[in-house]
């Protein structure tokens, strides 16, 4: 009993922290099955860690690159609890709480789904490392591609793996990509005018608004084809709410808005739970 309590108590402060850092993927979240919600927590919560390092602008680039591969390397052995503190405390002044707490949200997966979570926590650190070394270039479709597999397609990807991990729901990993890369494309229009500001353009060379919303709806109808896949249970009710809400996103750009009302995905989630 009493470890079920420890495990309750690590949940429900991991689970504070989603809602602090991720309020979009709290609520899908929130309604997943036990060892499916710690294993998912565990994973968005160490992708958040990774992308505060990626994205934190008192960091040089060099110091990124190391502390980004340094994750890769810790989350590709048997030695996370011990070697993410003496990675990481150097710099605990400068990096935010959900970094320094990387250890703690990657021993909150369940033992059984860990393999699956270190290895997409590892490639992606990785992957972020690399982006970091060479900077944000993306020129061609195929770079956007490559870039939004790297912070969102494989997402989708391991999802599909802790699906099948938890109760065997078979998905289409290449459909599931693409519903990783629709909702990061859904940031890429939203937030336009704040990357240009902050001298960072995921358009494409020769790219404007429509380029881009044909690239996002795209993404976004393969997505609509992975869930109509899913069998019913906790994996299709997770992805319904974000697909929806990134559907009602693009049309509120495509209306000249920017953000949804807090009351508006309310109604979004309660309709697509409901």
């Amino acid at each position: 009993m009493e470890g079920v309590l420890i495990n309750n108590v690590a949940l429900n402060e991991a689970m504070s922290m989603l809602k602090k850092t991720s309020r979009t993927f709290y609520i899908p979240i929130s309604y997943l099955d036990l060892g499916l919600r710690e294993a998912v927590t565990s994973a968005y919560l160490c992708m958040r860690a990774i992308d505060e390092i990626e994205d934190h602008n008192e960091l040089n680039d060099e110091l990124k690159v190391e502390l980004l591969f340094g994750i890769h390397e810790i989350f590709k052995s048997q030695d996370i609890m011990e070697a993410t503190p003496r990675l990481l405390s150097p710099y605990r002044t400068v990096l935010p709480e959900v970094t320094m707490q990387l250890d703690k949200w990657a021993i909150l997966c369940p033992s059984s789904g860990a393999p699956i979570v270190n290895h997409y926590i590892a490639k992606m650190a990785l992957h972020m490392s690399e982006w970091v070394q060479n900077g944000w270039n993306i020129h061609t479709e195929e770079d956007l591609d490559r870039y939004t597999y790297s912070v969102a397609g494989m997402v989708g990807e391991m999802l599909s793996e802790l699906w099948l991990w938890h109760d065997g729901t078979q998905s289409d990993l290449t459909k599931a990509i693409a519903f990783g890369r629709g909702l990061q494309s859904v940031n890429i229009l939203r937030n336009r005018d704040e990357d240009l500001k902050r001298g960072v353009d995921f358009f494409p060379d020769g790219w404007g608004f429509h380029e881009m919303h044909q690239y996002t709806c795209r993404n976004l109808q393969t997505a609509d084809s992975y869930i109509a896949d899913l069998k019913d249970g906790p994996a299709l009710k997770f992805c319904k709410i974000p697909l929806a809400l990134a559907h009602a996103t693009v049309n509120l750009i495509s209306a000249g808005g920017s953000k949804l009302t807090r009351d508006t995905v309310l109604k979004i989630v309660n309709r697509v739970t409901g």
